[in-house]
């Protein structure tokens, strides 16, 4: 088989890498405002009550509008996934592998479609929806493959007289709930996962950003998935959202997003419903509150423009953003200073031009959020640069730095997912790291420094699924930096990762006496 290898980043700096982009952008203005239904097993259903779906950079483009599920849609969808998990479970694992793989070759086809829909539905700038699009077709690519190496289970010992096997079964029907911020990749990731290993599959996307949602849809019937095994059935958490986790039904939930919505559906299904025979599988990425440390020894510039690109990227609106830089004081004017400069160099914008470092962020809600967090920063720190926001046509907020906040502030502990970075100073490099430790948190990390007893101690002290040294603290990519938090960030399910898909199956051991 072809060995694993990631998808590239497209090249923006070539002329004809911006023409083939923006031939996309004409593509994906060319279909804007259309109507989009559920999916129930293969069958399209209009509904009344729509999701509209706009564009945060210009809130007078409507992307399209989408079919909300009730409780009976929700209901109809359960008892389809459960009827053809019947069959989808006993499908080869090899003709479940080809399925990914046709999908990833037809979205790799139509690369700069989908990014170009991930600018206008999700507000991000062309870079960042190219990464995005490439981590989709990587989780496809990546975890094809990891199926194949699984499917014959793993070996387990055997005495004379016996023959033993160790193997992996699907667990049943899944219900997804993705994420708006990497509204193709992490969708993708996380349903074809659940397809591939077996399992029937409810998709509940992002309200923000459920248009890709159903494109992707039909990507895989498109690829050969049969009727039934995706359902997509967008709506309101708490209506939808909630009786999917709580069905009898329901086997595992994969959750990513919020800490708080993550807390819920963890305490959600650990009760035992009625008719139900199993106890609930719940894999949850939820957040981050993640720090680049700054070292005495440490290569300066490198470490200003590390913190200016993992905060200020797609707005900071990444559970691995760097919300803290935590600075070792010998360093911390000249890392600060540098830092404020490189921060007023960027521009905020619609991202459909290219120029725009920083889109919008998402929605109106999020905009309230961040604005809020600046004000309660003014009172914490020094306002270095931005601290400023514009929503008459989009939500745009500036990229803000906080200087001389302390450790302890709200600042520093409570996650804003948004473009705003508190600069804290640290004694030495231990207290760093104990102040980077010093949340609820555990998901991404990064430490400059030229020191290798600093690297080393911070390898086994510093409390996070993903550590970065001498980089920025985003940017994990598919198969060679296994994605997942410790802590509140998560059940530390690393996406992307050898382990992942043993997730979504149960072991079963045969033994035959001879």
């Amino acid at each position: 088989m072809i060995p694993y290898k990631h998808e590239p980043f497209t090249d923006f700096s070539k002329p004809e890498n911006q023409q083939a982009f923006q031939e996309g952008l004409k593509l994906v203005e060319s279909y804007l405002g259309q109507d989009y239904p559920l999916v129930i097993g293969g069958e399209r259903i209009t509904t009344e009550d729509k999701i509209v779906s706009i564009n945060p950079a210009d809130k007078s483009e409507v992307i399209g509008r989408v079919s909300k599920a009730n409780k009976e849609l929700a209901e109809k969808a359960m008892t389809t996934a459960y009827e053809t998990f019947q069959t989808w479970k006993k499908v080869k694992p090899e003709v479940r592998a080809d399925i990914l793989f046709k999908a990833a070759a037809i979205v790799r086809r139509r690369k700069h479609e989908f990014s170009a829909l991930l600018v206008k539905e999700a507000g991000k700038p062309w870079n960042e929806a190219d990464a995005d699009t490439a981590e989709g077709i990587d989780f496809m690519e990546y975890y094809g493959r990891q199926m194949l190496k699984l499917k014959d289970g793993l070996p387990v010992e055997s005495r004379p007289g016996e023959f033993n096997r160790f193997g992996y079964i699907p667990l049943g029907v899944g219900v997804v709930i993705s994420p708006w911020n990497f509204a193709f990749a992490i969708m993708a990731g996380t349903t074809v996962a659940a397809l591939v290993t077996g399992n029937t599959v409810l998709l509940k996307p992002a309200s923000a950003t459920p248009i890709i949602a159903a494109k992707f849809v039909e990507v895989l019937e498109e690829a050969g998935l049969p009727k039934g095994v995706l359902n997509y059935v967008p709506g309101s958490g708490s209506e939808v959202g909630d009786y999917l986790v709580d069905h009898p039904k329901t086997r595992f939930i994969s959750f990513t997003g919020s800490r708080d919505v993550g807390l819920r559906i963890y305490e959600r299904a650990s009760k035992l419903n009625e008719g139900q025979i199993w106890l609930k599988r719940v894999i949850a990425e939820m957040g981050g509150k993640d720090t680049i440390v700054v070292d005495a020894e440490a290569d300066l510039e490198l470490a200003a423009q590390s913190i200016v690109a993992s905060s200020f990227g797609f707005s900071g609106q990444k559970c691995s953003a760097c919300s803290r830089a935590v600075i070792v004081e010998d360093v911390y004017d000249k890392v600060l200073n540098r830092a404020v400069e490189l921060t007023k160099e960027l521009t905020v914008g619609n991202p459909v031009d290219r120029s725009n470092y920083m889109g919008p962020v998402v929605d109106q809600a999020a905009y309230d959020k961040i604005m809020s967090y600046i004000e309660i920063g003014k009172s914490e720190g020094k306002l270095m640069t931005g601290g400023e926001g514009d929503a008459s046509k989009g939500y745009f907020v500036q990229p803000t730095i906080f200087a001389d906040v302390d450790e302890n502030a709200r600042l520093m502990k409570e996650e804003i997912f948004g473009p705003v970075v508190a600069f804290c100073k640290a004694k030495d490099f231990s207290h760093a790291i104990d102040i980077a430790n010093n949340t609820e948190y555990g998901l991404t990390g990064a430490v400059i420094t030229t020191n290798r007893e600093h690297m080393e101690q911070a390898r086994e002290d510093f409390h996070v699924g993903n550590l970065y040294f001498n980089r920025g603290c985003t940017g994990a990519i598919v198969g060679y930096q296994p994605f997942g938090g410790f802590n509140m960030s998560g059940t530390d399910s690393k996406a992307g990762g050898p382990d992942y898909l043993a997730l979504h199956m149960q072991g079963k051991t045969t033994s035959e006496m001879l």
